[in-house]
């Protein structure tokens, strides 16, 4: 199997544990009706191994199919652009300072702190129009708390990833190719 074939198998298994990693803990948050989910963590590390691009797709795609799937029909599209914009910028990141292997994980933990950002800010945005400032505000700190989280499990994961030859050769590919 080349590496083409591999980051789409990759990609759809990050896909997948996107959806299930986001839909498999869910502490529900004040406000919105939302929850905080360990899903951040995929979305971070799909960014991360796939690139910017292809982690997008996984990332939004596993994302919005977990709100699908548990009944968020009106986030479905909201996820996908956050989630997919956080793994896009995870990626990014990871392109830019992962470059050297040694600081590897301090580039994931960067790429956690984009999707800390987006995502809180994301959603916020968009709350604002569907429940008011009040209760969008409300649901900052829980999306902080959630991407605390995502980050702290995705720096944790990173090392066990990419000890794998051929997830250690997508990352290095997707740093030198985006």
């Amino acid at each position: 199997m080349n590496l083409n074939q591999k980051k789409l198998v990759t990609a759809a298994l990050f896909t997948a544990f996107t959806c299930v990693a986001t839909m498999s803990i869910r502490i529900p948050t004040p406000g919105t009706g939302g929850y905080i989910h360990p899903g951040d963590a995929l979305v971070i590390l799909s960014g991360v191994i796939l690139g910017p691009g292809w982690g997008f797709l996984a990332a939004a795609v596993g994302s919005a199919m977990a709100d699908l799937l548990g009944g968020y029909l009106l986030y479905v599209p909201v996820t996908f652009v956050i989630k997919g914009t956080a793994a896009f910028a995870a990626g990014a990141v990871y392109g830019k300072a992962g470059k050297d292997p040694r600081h590897g994980c301090l580039a994931v933990v960067l790429g956690g702190a984009a999707d800390m950002i987006l995502v809180a800010g994301g959603y916020f945005l968009c709350e604002i129009f569907l429940y008011g400032v009040p209760a969008a505000a409300a649901s900052v700190p829980a999306n902080l708390i959630q991407g605390a989280g995502g980050l702290v499990l995705g720096a944790a994961l990173y090392p066990v990833l990419i000890a794998v030859p051929d997830i250690r050769r997508m990352a290095r590919k997707a740093d030198a190719h985006g």
